[in-house]
C-alpha cells in the first residue's frame, strides 16, 4: 500500500502493523456505504453541536447539509461527529464551568479522528470560544461556522428579543410595574426562533470578533439563523474548508497578536459583551500568545464605539445584518486595525474591507466621527481592591456613577444574595454600593454572570434603576448597569475582595482607572491574615480539575495544562 499522510490516512490507530490498520478503518468505514474511490478524497470534519438542551443551535442539522453540500462540491469528503453542547441557561452550576471541557471534548475529537479540516459549528455564548480554543491546541486547519442570530418578537407593539429585553421586563416585574399576566406574556415572544441572543450578548460578541480575528469568512458572522443568506454562509464555509485542507492553513501558520488586536479593537467598537476579554485571552493563550489587560486598556480608550445595539444601544442583530455587518464596520475602523493581519480565507483585512462598498442609508453602524459612546466602551480598572485588574463596560453603565464613593453592603456568596436582596431591613440607599463575593472561578465555581446583582426590591420600587455593583463574577453581555466584573485575584483566592466587610468605603474612578478599598494597607494586611481559610473539601471527577487547575480571570479561566509548554 501506499504510504499516506492525508484523510483517511490520518491519525491512523495503532495496531503495531499500519497497512492493517487502514485495512480495518476502511472495511468499517465501508459499511457507511462509502466507496474505495471516496475514500481516498480529503476529509473534513464537522462538529455537531446540536441538543435538544440547545435551542441556540437547533438550525445545527440544516446547516450541516448546507456544508455538507459545499464540501462534497469542492471534492472532499464531509464527516460530522459529535461533541458537547453548552447552553447558558441549561448549564449547572454555569455554561463557563464547562467551557474548558467542551475544549478538551473539541481537541481530543479533532486529533484523535482522520480529518484534513475542521467546520466548528456553535453559537451560544461559551460554545465558540471552546471550539476555538480546542482548534487552536489541535493545531489542525479550521474555520468557524456560527449558528446566527435569532429573529425579533414583538409585545405589545413593541419589538423584543433576548436577552436585553429579558432582564429589562424582569427588572420591570420586580418593580412592580407590570404584573404576573403581562411578565408571562412577553415571555413567549422573547425568544421567537432558534438561533443565538439578538442583541450584543456575548453569542453575537464572539460571532463578530470570531470574524474580525479571521477565523470566519467575510460576513458570516451576523446573517439571521432562520434566514437563507445563514444557508449559503454554511455552504460557502465548506468550501474554504476544502481549500484550507489543501493548504495545510493551520491556526498557528497565520494567526498573529494582530489579529487578536484587530479582535480587542472591534469589542470595544461594537460595544461587546466584557466575557469576549475572558475568551479571547483563554484563545490566545493556546497559541502561546499573551493578551495584557493594560494594553487593551490603553488601546481601546480611544476607539469609538459605534454599533448601535442593545444593550448599549437600541437595535438588534438582524439591524446590523442589513447595515452591511461586520465589514461595515471594519470599513469604518480601518484607522484603528492592523489591516495586513491575514484571515483564513487567505485574504487580508485590507482586502475585505477594499471589495465591499456600502452606498446605502442605514442607522445601526455608525461613523467614527458620529460614535454612540464616545471611546473605551470597556475600561480595565485597578487599585488595592483589584490589584490585578477588573473589567466595567462603561458604555452601559451609568454616566452619574462612573465616578462615585460609598458605602459598602457585602454578600458572602449567591446564597446570602438569595436570601437577604429582597429584605426591607437591608441597610442600603441608592448611593450604596453592592458586593458579591465568591462567584469568580474557583468560588462558585465557574464565574456565574451573576454579576449583575439586583436591584433590592425595596429601592427598585422607589424607582431606583441602577447601583454601584461589584464581584469577581461575570456579567452576561445581554446586561446593562454600572457593574464592576472580574476582580482579580478573586475571593476564594485570597484578593482583597475577601476581607470586605458592610460598611466599608470603596471608591470608583473610571477615568482614573481606579477601585479602592478606603482602607490602609495595614488594616486590609491584617485582615487577610485573620481571615480563616476555607475547610478544604474532597473533590472528584471533572470538579477536582476544575478547581486545582483553572487560571484567574485576567488569564482567560483556562485550565494551566491547557496552555502551551514553555
Amino acid at each position: 500500500m501506499t504510504k499516506k499522510t492525508s484523510g483517511m490516512y490520518k491519525n491512523l490507530t495503532n495496531y503495531g502493523d499500519s497497512e492493517f490498520s487502514i485495512f480495518l478503518r476502511k472495511a468499517f468505514i465501508k459499511g457507511m456505504g462509502y466507496s474505495e474511490e471516496m475514500l481516498n478524497k480529503p476529509i473534513i470534519g464537522i462538529t455537531n453541536t446540536y441538543s435538544d438542551y440547545n435551542p441556540c443551535h437547533g438550525n445545527v442539522p440544516d446547516l450541516i447539509k448546507s456544508v455538507k453540500a459545499g464540501i462534497l462540491s469542492s471534492g472532499a469528503i464531509p464527516l460530522e461527529f459529535p461533541t458537547i453542547s453548552i447552553h447558558e441557561s441549561f448549564a449547572y452550576p454555569t455554561s463557563m464551568y464547562l467551557r474548558n471541557l467542551m475544549s478538551i471534548d473539541t481537541e481530543e475529537m479533532m486529533k484523535a479522528q482522520p480529518m484534513d479540516a475542521c467546520v466548528l459549528i456553535g453559537g451560544c455564548d461559551k460554545t465558540v470560544p471552546a471550539q476555538l480554543m480546542g482548534a487552536f491546541s489541535a493545531n489542525i486547519p479550521a474555520i468557524q461556522l456560527v449558528t446566527g442570530p435569532m429573529l425579533t418578537g414583538s409585545h405589545r407593539g413593541e419589538r423584543v428579543g433576548a436577552c436585553t429585553d429579558c432582564r429589562g421586563y424582569w427588572a420591570k416585574f420586580r418593580a412592580e410595574e407590570i404584573d404576573l399576566a403581562e411578565i408571562n406574556e412577553v415571555n413567549n415572544q422573547l425568544v421567537p426562533t432558534v438561533g443565538t441572543c439578538g442583541v450584543m450578548g456575548t453569542a453575537s460578541t464572539m460571532a463578530l470578533i470570531t470574524e474580525a480575528l479571521g477565523m470566519m469568512i467575510s460576513n458570516g458572522a451576523s446573517a439571521p439563523a432562520v434566514s437563507a443568506e445563514r444557508k449559503r454562509i454554511a455552504e460557502e464555509t465548506g468550501k474554504v474548508a476544502v481549500e484550507i485542507a489543501s493548504k495545510s492553513l493551520n491556526p498557528k501558520s497565520f494567526l498573529t497578536l494582530k489579529n487578536f488586536k484587530n479582535a480587542l479593537t472591534v469589542l470595544s467598537a461594537i460595544g461587546g459583551s466584557t466575557n469576549g476579554i475572558v475568551h479571547l485571552t483563554a484563545m490566545a493563550g493556546r497559541l502561546g500568545i499573551d493578551i495584557d489587560l493594560n494594553e487593551f486598556d490603553k488601546m481601546t480608550k480611544d476607539t469609538p464605539m459605534i454599533v448601535d445595539l442593545k444593550p448599549s444601544g437600541s437595535g438588534y442583530m438582524e439591524d446590523l445584518f442589513k447595515s452591511g455587518g461586520l465589514p461595515r464596520i471594519l470599513n469604518e475602523l480601518k484607522d484603528y486595525l492592523y489591516l495586513d493581519a491575514i484571515t483564513v480565507t487567505g485574504e487580508t483585512i485590507k482586502e475585505i474591507i477594499d471589495k465591499n462598498k456600502y452606498n446605502w442609508k442605514q442607522e445601526v453602524i455608525r461613523k467614527v466621527e458620529n460614535p454612540i459612546f464616545d471611546k473605551g466602551s470597556i475600561a480595565v480598572l485597578k487599585g488595592n481592591l483589584a490589584p490585578r485588574s477588573a473589567i466595567i463596560k462603561q458604555s452601559a453603565a451609568s454616566k452619574e456613577l462612573l465616578a462615585h464613593e460609598g458605602v459598602v453592603e457585602v454578600f458572602e456568596n449567591l446564597q446570602d444574595l438569595a436570601n437577604r436582596i429582597d429584605s426591607d431591613d437591608l441597610n442600603v440607599t441608592k448611593d450604596s454600593i453592592l458586593l458579591l463575593k465568591n462567584i469568580g472561578p474557583i468560588g462558585a465555581p465557574g464565574m456565574p454572570e451573576a454579576g449583575l446583582i439586583p436591584i433590592p426590591k425595596k429601592l427598585a420600587k422607589q424607582g431606583v434603576k441602577d447601583m454601584v455593583r461589584i464581584s469577581d463574577g461575570r456579567m452576561s453581555g445581554t446586561a446593562a448597569g454600572t457593574i464592576i466584573l472580574h476582580v482579580c485575584p478573586e475571593a476564594a483566592a485570597g484578593g482583597t475582595l475577601d476581607i470586605v466587610k458592610s460598611g466599608d468605603i470603596i471608591k470608583l474612578d473610571v477615568k482614573q482607572r481606579l477601585l479602592e478599598l478606603k482602607l490602609s494597607d495595614e488594616e486590609i494586611t491584617i485582615r487577610k491574615k485573620s481571615k480563616k481559610s476555607n475547610t478544604e473539601i474532597k473533590r472528584r471527577g471533572y470538579d477536582k480539575i476544575f478547581h486545582e487547575s483553572v487560571l484567574q480571570a485576567d488569564k482567560g479561566a483556562d485550565f494551566d495544562f491547557l496552555r502551551p509548554v514553555k
